[in-house]
């Protein structure tokens, strides 16, 4: 209950519309509501079928593009794109119709994002305080939990990153960001239920590869997307998340899922240029 009630005010608090493009008031999230089905549990995993196919139907399917460094590109099936953690270097091909961006680095935003995109979402709010985002945009809504960053100096800078959740064909799809800390209790239960969650592993510049792999074990997405490897051995990540998570190499940079398509068994899924 404590839990439940934690979750609840650290909702209200971090999870309402940040501008007069998002709505008065944020629609149900499914990933928190199922998450919040199962009192004192963190939940974050759907079993689905057995096999992830590489290409599922194109109703209720969504379709996720490694574009390079954190930046991974959701397909909606309305033909909404996403482009994750964006700076203009990856993920601008086909330009998207929202993008998220964390400032730890250069190569986590732009300044000067094109002006055709329709929403750009910062992960810190520029006047200070916490990022709130709740957009629904056609068949997709997007919302964010903000976590601490690391300043130069060493200290930690409140609210300045953003775990970003895509609500899309009935997933739950979480970016962890530029993340720079261990996960709190009421961070897991603000986050819900994830099906796919991408991952940085590079090994200091954000956690360290035990601590997101201690963070990526407890949420138990079906799918684990590395990013932002960097010189780290895949096989240092994925020794870590121990058995009960299988691992496979796609020679492609996009596949295509819908909820039904979920492994039976969590699968830390690692894509061409990862």
């Amino acid at each position: 209950m404590r839990l439940l009630l934690a979750a609840a005010l650290f909702i209200s608090l971090h999870c309402l519309p940040a501008d007069a493009q998002e709505a008065d008031v944020p629609p149900p999230s499914r990933c928190l509501a199922i998450a919040e089905e199962l009192p004192r549990v963190i939940y974050a995993n759907y079993s689905g079928s057995r096999v992830l196919k590489a290409e599922a139907p194109a109703e209720e399917a969504v379709t996720i593009t490694y574009a390079g460094h954190s930046t991974y590109v959701i397909e909606s099936p309305a033909d909404v794109r996403v482009a994750t953690d964006f700076s203009g270097v990856y993920g601008s091909e086909l330009l998207p119709r929202v993008v998220t961006m964390n400032r730890a680095h250069r190569t986590h935003y732009t300044e000067v994002p094109d002006a055709r995109i329709e929403h750009v979402l910062r992960g810190w709010n520029p006047e200070g305080g916490p990022a709130r985002h709740a957009l629904t945009v056609d068949d997709v809504y997007i919302r964010n939990v903000p976590t601490d960053i690391r300043s130069f100096g060493g200290g930690m800078i409140p609210d300045g990153n953003s775990i970003f959740i895509f609500e899309i064909a009935n997933l739950c799809i979480g970016h962890l960001g530029h993340l720079h800390h261990h996960l709190a209790d009421e961070h897991y239960a603000a986050i819900g239920r994830l099906d796919i969650v991408m991952v940085p592993i590079d090994g200091g510049m954000t956690l360290s590869v035990e601590g997101m792999s201690e963070i990526a074990r407890r949420l138990f997405s079906s799918i684990i997307l590395p990013m932002h490897r960097h010189a780290t051995p895949i096989g240092e990540f994925t020794s870590l998340m121990g058995e009960n998570f299988d691992v496979r190499f796609f020679e492609e940079r996009s596949f295509t899922v819908s909820r039904r398509d979920l492994p039976r068994r969590p699968t830390i899924l690692v894509l061409s240029g990862v």
